[in-house]
């Protein structure tokens, strides 16, 4: 397998567009699947995100549709978290659903067959550290809904495609799933082959949280997924770089259990939270933070910098003290750490008051820069303007 023989060359060749992008296998995440006719009614009361779209006909909003006889993941993945009652923070899942039979394509091509068991399946990567008590948590929510849930981990794998400029390529090179479209529509074989791999047929999706991530995928695990060249499959460490750069945090490790509120961690941005669906657990939370409108602390990117300005490596580790120098005050805590990068939960108006006034506490010569990720919406920065988002 190839790796990276530092943390700080591996950022230099994410971003390097003539290596082109990378793969990884996650292995922090594992595959579960909801099976069963109250599959979408079920997840739909639990989840911060409006899981009946996946009971919506094909149309626009799909950008893959299947292609004859072949068993696909048809409709866009979608990003969505499950909280305590409180609001809080408790697991995050990419839900996929396959194809079902009324959407396939007859054996000639040309219409789609038909559907009468009413039954529902959902994949969903979720983290591996905590699959155990996940699978019990839903499994006590389930009550008397008809849905199955059931551990799925040594049948699926989940994968990552990303860096190397890859988000910027053109949709028909580097969106292989919507080479195809429409019942009867004349089908590209070699855009299939590249999409589907054999005739398995999973498929990459545009990461539903932000395309600078790339794309993802569930397939079988004793498949090697389509796209995926020998030189350039890395280690999952790189994939948590490419993260910490673009803000984004994953999973229960860097999004405290029982204590993040979702919307510090930029659930809103990451396209996690409906704010038009009915009722989910911890919504009152949710809805009544968002619409004050007033998000004091969120998740930034940090680099750690020595007095020179010169980035320095392994010094820094999660639960660290970002302070101000002169003040001392605490400005927040250091949650992810890798190499001489990390991600922080920080107080806005500290975090870009004076540029290099911050420390770590008890580290006084490790400086931190917090970066504002180009992603983030205007509104969420409106007394900052003036701060270049990062390039």
């Amino acid at each position: 397998m190839h790796r990276f023989k530092s943390i700080a060359r591996s950022y230099h060749s994410l971003n390097n567009n003539a290596i082109g992008p990378l793969v990884s296998i996650l292995k922090s995440r594992s595959v579960i699947r909801f099976s069963g006719p109250d599959t979408l009614k079920f997840l739909q009361g639990l989840l911060t995100n409006d899981v009946q779209r996946f009971g919506e006909p094909p149309g626009e909003r799909i950008s893959s549709l299947p292609t004859p006889n072949l068993p696909t993941v048809s409709a866009s993945p979608m990003y969505a978290a499950l909280l305590t009652p409180q609001g809080r923070f408790l697991y995050d899942l990419f839900l996929y659903r396959p194809t079902r039979a009324s959407e396939k394509l007859d054996s000639k091509g040309f219409g789609p067959g038909s559907d009468t068991s009413g039954s529902v399946e959902l994949l969903a990567d979720v983290d591996t550290s905590v699959l155990d008590e996940l699978l019990q948590t839903f499994r006590r929510y389930r009550l008397r809904s008809k849905v199955e849930i059931d551990n799925v981990a040594e049948e699926f794998s989940c994968w990552q495609r990303y860096g190397g400029k890859l988000a910027e390529k053109s949709r028909v090179a580097e969106e292989p799933e919507a080479a195809s479209v429409g019942w009867g529509s004349s089908v590209d074989p070699t855009a299939q082959s590249a999409a589907h791999g054999d005739r398995n047929g999973w498929q990459w999706f545009k990461d539903p949280r932000l395309e600078c991530l790339g794309f993802r995928g569930v397939f079988p695990s004793n498949k090697m997924p389509p796209l995926v060249e020998a030189d350039k499959e890395t280690d999952e460490e790189n994939y948590l770089l490419w993260r910490i750069e673009n803000g984004v945090a994953e999973g229960s490790t860097e999004i405290p259990k029982g204590e993040a509120i979702p919307l510090e961690y930029n659930f809103v941005g990451l396209n996690a939270i409906s704010f038009d669906k009915g009722c989910y657990v911890g919504q009152e939370l949710i809805a009544r933070t968002h619409h004050r409108g007033v998000i004091r602390k969120r998740l930034l990117p940090l680099r750690f910098l020595d007095d020179s300005g010169k980035e320095v490596e392994q010094k820094v580790a999660p639960g660290s003290e970002v302070i101000e120098a002169v003040s001392g005050k605490k400005v927040g805590p250091v949650t992810t750490a890798l190499g001489c990068r990390g991600l922080g939960l920080l107080r806005l108006e500290e975090a870009f008051k004076i540029s290099g006034s911050l420390i770590i506490q008890g580290q006084e010569d490790v400086k931190v820069e917090a970066i504002r990720p180009k992603w983030w919406p205007a509104e969420w920065f409106p007394e900052h303007k003036r701060y270049s988002a990062v390039a």
